[in-house]
């Protein structure tokens, strides 16, 4: 069975830069979606970005766009979310999915799970 270990948040400035590391165990990433979420206290899970298991293209929310990039380590089973200029905004708990559908961003399409990693943005 996949399992899913998120790891690199940590609190940083506004403007400051964080990589979040997701590392796979039992079975290959390659036949999975690896998706990125994050939930800050009060709101909904909200997709961040995702990488295509079919052709490695990646999807970003808007609010992310040109600052968030996503990548993936086929022999390291590891997938990467490299976090730049970041924001007040974008504390939260990130999580990395994967999912059997390929190119999905919607946290319900998702099956398994991280325990999440706590990134916080503030001075």
């Amino acid at each position: 069975q996949l399992q899913l270990v998120e790891s690199g948040g940590g609190l940083v400035q506004p403007g400051g830069s964080l990589r979040l590391s997701c590392a796979a165990s039992g079975v290959t990433v390659d036949y999975y979606t690896i998706g990125w979420f994050r939930q800050a206290p009060g709101k909904e899970r909200e997709g961040v970005s995702c990488i295509s298991s079919s052709d490695g293209s990646t999807s970003y929310a808007d609010s992310v766009k040109g600052r968030f990039t996503i990548s993936k380590d086929k022999a390291k089973r590891t997938v990467y979310l490299q976090m730049n200029s970041l924001k007040p905004e974008d504390t939260a708990v990130y999580y990395c999915a994967a999912s059997i559908i390929d190119d999905v961003l919607r946290p319900d399409d998702y099956d398994y799970w991280g325990q999440g990693t706590q990134v916080t943005v503030s001075s």
